[in-house]
């Protein structure tokens, strides 16, 4: 009945494929940790709808929307923890592990109108084993437009700290395999400020 009752007050709402709901979803919990909701409540499928609309600012087919949060769960990408009168969802790892790939398909830099005189430089040592994930890691500098100085330093003016960290935590690269270095003097840069319309 309460199934039926949501649906029906929501039917208007514009239906997103059945992935990109799973998408919101998963990267509405990594960035939350977890979700507390009344376990009690006979209206806890519409609070976690109505927080993760409210994050997204998306309307949802709340028939998807509902068989997608199930099928995730039964998939084994988010758990379900009673605690008194409390549910708490969470991701699992293997839900923390794809909502990763979703996070670093999204990134991009946000780049600032007024330059702070700061270069952002990502240097990398990787081992020949790794080479298939040093090779990615260099296709996702140069997707968020990083300079190559060398095929191992690569340069930016913008804040990039979050970004090079999660790309760090998604290969599973250690500090002294990636490292960013952040300085103000970087000798003979005009060609550089160029590069970056600075």
């Amino acid at each position: 009945m309460v199934r039926s009752t949501f649906m029906s007050k929501y039917k208007y709402y514009f239906k997103k494929p059945k992935v990109e709901i799973a998408k919101d979803i998963l990267l509405w919990l990594i960035t939350g940790s977890a979700v507390v909701l009344a376990a009690s409540s006979p209206y806890f499928i519409r609070n976690i709808m109505s927080g993760l609309e409210k994050r997204n600012r998306k309307p949802y087919s709340n028939k998807k929307a509902y068989d997608t949060f199930y099928r995730l769960q039964k998939e084994g990408c988010i758990n379900f923890a009673r605690q008194k009168n409390q549910l708490y969802v969470s991701l699992t790892e293997k839900g923390k592990r794809r909502a990763g790939v979703y996070q670093i398909n999204d990134l991009q830099l946000h780049k600032s109108k007024q330059w702070d005189g700061l270069w952002r430089v990502v240097i990398f040592d990787i081992k020949e084993k790794h080479r298939i994930k040093r090779e990615a890691l260099r296709g996702f500098l140069k997707r968020l437009e990083f300079y190559p100085l060398q095929q191992s330093v690569w340069l930016s003016p913008y804040e990039c700290r979050d970004e090079v960290r999660l790309l760090k935590d998604f290969f599973g690269f250690q500090d002294e395999e990636v490292r960013l270095l952040i300085t103000g003097d970087i000798e003979n840069d005009s060609k550089l400020r160029k590069h970056f319309q600075l």
